[in-house]
């Protein structure tokens, strides 16, 4: 048995793997790759024939076949059209159940006009791609497959759910066919993720694709919620209709700068004319809206105060700024929320954790008409964009002179909490570093720019009291209030700023449940810079059994070093015990070109 070679596109003829003899071909027959005759064949041993060729004596003409152009898939289609809304950040994971999507994502990435990042696991993508949503405002897709791929999503789209998040989940599905009797991996979609999805679809292969497409980002981005299209595996690569092309949203969004109720505004003008101490509460609603927002403070002398959350929308070097209110929160803002005699409420809730006062004369702003006096009444609700609604307040306020001045009783009220926590950063009681000493050397280095994602726990509440921010953003897991958010959200931030420092802060136990997400930022080179207070302990739980006078059970925790697992993972890690050791660690950790690790040994009372 021989082989034969084709000279001009080196085509392998094998008569042992064809079964075929090679003088058993017919004479017309041609090369399977390139089209060529059998004479441009040779046997595997022989030279490569060089021949002086002649009009007379040429051999017959080679036609060179183009391989046939691939027909577009059903997946393709979808996912050009995801493109064009502009969603082109993908988080997930690749398996047997979407392998057709993801080829379909494969192409657009290879053309440059999409990123995947692949993770450790599916929850991760799902944190991720909430943190993107926050971070940016747009949508970003978070890609799975059937079963349990598709189930580990789900906690990641809760939080996306809950914080009013735009948000696309695309996720495989098993065969139509085989879907009812309980076959591998069989689980109902659709009702797995009918609570949390506000648009929810499956894909058949006599849908209008590219229209599903547009519903699903449609929604995602008026309704800020999770949109979710099923992926049954035999559709995916369903050659798509010969009139079926890629949609666009051109046409499909309406302008959003919904103006105030005149009688709202009236209403509203009347009461901060009457006030003479009122302040302004800004909550993460208004986020996109600060420059209209501290207009409205700077004309009006308002002193603003923010919800955790909305940490970081307001410098605290602002001569206004009175920080964030609630359990987080500082008593700067209590102090002048508690004095205040109407408050301004800009796209905040009033959730327990906030504590804004009920008992005081409100005017609440929100885009949202449902988050208008949801919990209690309220003196004036005001229906609007904020940043409308502000530039609308501060024009029919412009000859208005509040007779009060803040500020020096603001500067006075920082320099008591300022001596407050220095006291607190002194503290030592042998059993670790105080969370006020941490804080305040990561304010003292952390980049203005920079992007923080923050986890659940005491060391989120010893951020939002001690931390100082600059025009620092601030991501956290709100209404879900999930532990291991930080370090996946930081992968999402990363994603949404790549040219912004990105800083994640978790304790111990948050970062415990994704640590394996830390191969995924050496992998994509993600220069992320982890703040990991170390504590040995799920502090804040040991600190809700004793307030409930239950003895302290099951909440110690066994740790490895984390700074040496960074290290095995590819990432500069570095532990620190001793104070005196903060600030030349956090000016290693920020300069070092990758992602680092800086775990503090902390004392969990000490918060």
């Amino acid at each position: 048995m021989s082989k034969y070679i084709c000279d001009i596109c080196s085509f392998e003829f094998d008569e042992e793997k064809e079964n075929t003899a090679w003088a058993d071909l017919p004479n017309d027959w041609v090369c399977p790759v390139c089209g060529a005759p059998k004479t441009a064949f040779r046997k595997q041993d022989e030279p490569l024939r060089q021949q002086a060729l002649s009009t007379q004596d040429s051999p017959p003409e080679i036609q060179i076949k183009e391989p046939p152009a691939t027909p577009k898939t059903v997946s393709d289609v979808m996912v050009e059209t995801m493109i064009n809304w502009g969603v082109t950040r993908v988080f997930g994971m690749v398996g047997h159940s979407n392998l057709g999507l993801a080829e379909a994502i494969r192409k657009q990435c290879d053309m440059g006009k999409a990123d995947f990042i692949g993770i450790r696991h599916e929850g991760a993508a799902a944190f991720a791609a909430s943190a993107y949503g926050k971070l940016t405002g747009k949508p970003a897709a978070a890609l799975a497959i059937a079963g349990p791929g598709a189930t580990n999503l789900l906690t990641g789209l809760w939080d996306a759910h809950l914080d009013r998040v735009p948000l696309l989940a695309l996720t495989g599905q098993i065969d139509i066919q085989v879907l009812g009797p309980g076959a591998f991996q069989e689980v109902n979609l659709a009702e797995a993720f009918h609570a949390v999805a506000g648009w929810s679809q499956t894909v058949l292969p006599e849908s209008r694709h590219a229209e599903l497409m547009s519903l699903a980002l449609k929604s995602a981005i008026l309704n800020r919620n999770v949109s979710h299209l099923i992926f049954p595996n035999q559709v995916q690569d369903l050659a798509a209709a010969n009139d079926e092309s890629p949609d666009t949203p051109d046409g499909r969004l309406p302008l959003m700068d919904i103006s105030p109720a005149k009688n709202a505004v009236l209403q509203s003008v009347d009461l901060i004319r009457r006030a003479e101490r009122p302040v302004l509460i800004v909550g993460y609603g208004a986020r996109r809206c600060m420059d209209s927002v501290l207009r409205l403070a700077e004309s009006l002398r308002l002193p603003v105060i923010t919800t955790f959350k909305a940490k970081g929308q307001i410098p605290d070097a602002h001569p206004l700024a009175c920080g964030v209110v609630g359990l987080s929160g500082t008593p700067v803002a209590a102090h002048f929320m508690n004095k205040a005699d109407l408050l301004i409420v800009l796209g905040a809730t009033f959730s327990k954790h906030t504590g804004i006062l009920k008992t005081k004369p409100t005017i609440q702003v929100d885009f949202d008409p449902m988050m208008l006096g949801k919990f209690h009444p309220v003196s004036v609700p005001v229906w609007g964009e904020i940043a409308a609604t502000c530039d609308i307040l501060q024009s029919e306020l412009q000859h208005h002179r509040p007779t009060f001045d803040p500020n020096p009783e603001i500067a006075a009220q920082w320099q008591k909490w300022r001596e407050e926590k220095q006291r607190r950063a002194r503290e030592d009681r042998g059993n670790g570093i105080s969370s006020a000493a941490l804080f305040a050397a990561m304010s003292r280095h952390t980049p203005d720019n920079a992007v923080i994602t923050v986890d659940v726990g005491n060391n989120t509440y010893s951020f939002g009291r001690y931390f100082e921010s600059q025009a620092q953003s601030v991501i956290m897991s709100g209404y879900l209030g999930s532990i291991g958010f930080g370090y996946p959200a930081a992968i999402g931030a990363w994603a949404g700023a790549p040219h912004r420092p990105i800083v994640a802060v978790t304790g111990d136990g948050g970062f415990g449940q994704y640590m394996g997400e830390l191969t995924t930022a050496v992998k994509y080179h993600m220069p992320i810079k982890h703040i990991l207070l170390n504590n040995r302990e799920l502090g804040k739980i040991t600190k809700e059994q004793r307030a409930a006078h239950k003895p302290v059970w099951s909440t110690s925790l066994h740790n490895p070093d984390f700074s040496k697992f960074a290290e095995n993972c590819g990432a500069m890690g570095i532990r620190v015990t001793d104070p005196a050791r903060l600030d030349d660690a956090l000016r290693e950790i920020f300069i070092h070109d990758g992602p680092a690790m800086l775990e503090v040994m902390t004392d969990p009372e000490l918060i």
